[in-house]
């Protein structure tokens, strides 16, 4: 959200903005914005991280509100900017905007994520706390702009968010939920910066500077341009997911040939370590034999000596014997 600070000084030069409740605070970089502006700035978030923390307590501007919405907006001052930027599904969205519209018909209300891919499509961050009632199916595989399915090489949430099986029909997705919010309320009007996946601005037609600041957005809201960079960025970007998933798939692949190569290297050399110790006992066992055979080949003169030819000869039969019982692929 902080790429939209010029869109947010436009507001803020037409109407005086007090108080902003931000729904959906990321890093807080975003809040300090508001902050800069001339407001005060609630940031509503349900699990604030460690670093969030420490960041809104070093800005007394800053007020942290720990809790879901839209029932964490029932205990805040009725605000003068919305910015809406956190569950990104039909069901929280169009609580959010009934509340807001209801409570606050004078406020101006900002939502992100109204183009592709959560303007048709609901995402929800996990645990999700929505009924199932209020929920479609959904899967964590992710869309992409080149067809209609989700795929794991889309835009995933790692565990983050699962997104809707299916794209477009009733009640799924913030832009159908903000349409349908409008169609509740007359006098109420939405338009649309198309960039970085949907800069939406409701405002009631009756509250205070909403001519002003809609015809501060129409360079934006009406740009041609805008929208055929935001198809290519997106066209680029989800692109860009497809390659890093195939790359993951190769390097993974490349990973488990590194090891089996590595595998077959060790057994390799186990194998040399083997053939060496056999062929090591095979010389030995070869001088043995030639050394026997060089006392057989000696007169044998006495009884003795005749003696001493049957244990070389027996001598002879064992060491063969041996020699064949070690030796690699001979007989057994």
């Amino acid at each position: 959200m902080s790429v939209f600070r010029e869109l947010f000084e436009l507001v803020f030069a037409r109407r005086d903005i007090t108080a902003v409740v931000e729904v959906g605070v990321e890093s807080g970089q975003v809040s300090s914005i508001y902050a800069d502006l001339g407001a005060v700035v609630y940031c509503v978030e349900p699990a604030p991280s460690d670093d969030l923390r420490v960041v809104l307590a070093e800005d007394p501007r800053l007020n942290l509100v720990e809790g879901l919405s839209p029932a964490a907006l029932h205990d805040l001052p009725v605000a003068d900017l919305y910015v809406l930027d956190g569950d990104h599904n039909y069901a929280v969205v169009r609580a959010e905007l009934d509340w807001i519209m209801r409570n606050a018909p004078d406020a101006v209300i900002v939502l992100n994520d109204v183009l592709w891919p959560s303007g048709r499509r609901d995402l929800y961050y996990q645990p999700t706390s929505l009924p199932p009632g209020d929920m479609h199916p959904s899967s964590t595989d992710g869309p992409t702009v080149w067809h209609d399915d989700l795929t794991p090489a889309g835009f995933v949430g790692d565990g983050a968010f699962t997104v809707a099986v299916h794209a477009g029909g009733e009640r799924n997705g913030v832009l159908t939920a903000a349409e349908d919010a409008l169609s509740e309320n007359p006098g109420w009007r939405l338009e649309i910066v198309p960039a970085v996946f949907g800069f939406g601005v409701l405002i009631n037609s009756a509250a205070p500077a909403a001519g002003e600041i809609f015809e501060a957005l129409r360079p934006y809201t009406s740009s041609k341009l805008l929208a055929a960079m935001e198809n290519n960025r997106v066209a680029l970007y989800t692109r860009l997911l497809q390659l890093q998933y195939e790359a993951a798939g190769h390097t993974a692949s490349s990973n488990r040939l590194t090891e089996t190569i590595s595998s077959q290297q060790r057994e390799i050399e186990a194998l040399r370590g083997e053939l060496a110790r056999s062929k090591a006992e095979a010389a030995a066992r070869s001088q043995e034999l030639r050394a026997l055979r060089d006392a057989l080949d000696r007169p044998v003169s006495d009884a003795a000596g005749r003696r001493r030819s049957g244990e070389t000869m027996v001598n002879i039969g064992r060491a063969l014997s041996h020699w064949m019982r070690g030796t690699p692929g001979s007989p057994r």
